[in-house]
């Protein structure tokens, strides 16, 4: 692989960034500041940590942003079920969401446990 653009997982992890976004252009205006705002970063920081992992050349680095990139996948995840309970998304979005979430949540981990091989 020559790029990070390349990894499956930066793929997936991108995509589901829009995803966020697009579910949360719904939340109301008064959230603009604050979960809307909370929730992007989150859901952004997640590619954007494998990206800057990839790119410093160690395993053991690339290991901890995956971490990182590992606690904002499930940062999103919490600020989700906070919107789900104030109704700001409705189950079946969450549902999709948590899915994704699942599957990411599963790749990290294999990679980092192959980095730490």
């Amino acid at each position: 692989m020559q790029s990070f653009k390349d990894l499956l997982i930066w793929k997936r992890s991108l995509d589901f960034s829009i995803i966020v976004y697009r579910y949360s252009k719904q939340f109301p205006k008064e959230e603009v500041f604050g979960l809307t705002s909370q929730l992007r970063r989150a859901a952004t920081s997640v590619p954007l940590n494998i990206a800057e992992g990839w790119v410093r050349g160690t395993d053991k680095s690339f290991a901890n942003f995956l971490r990182i990139a590992r606690g904002s996948l499930y940062e999103v995840e919490t600020i989700l079920e906070i919107c789900f309970k104030l109704e700001y998304i409705e189950e079946e979005e969450l549902q999709i969401v948590t899915k994704e979430i699942e599957e990411i949540g599963k790749m990290i981990n294999a990679f980092i446990k192959k980095l730490n091989e």
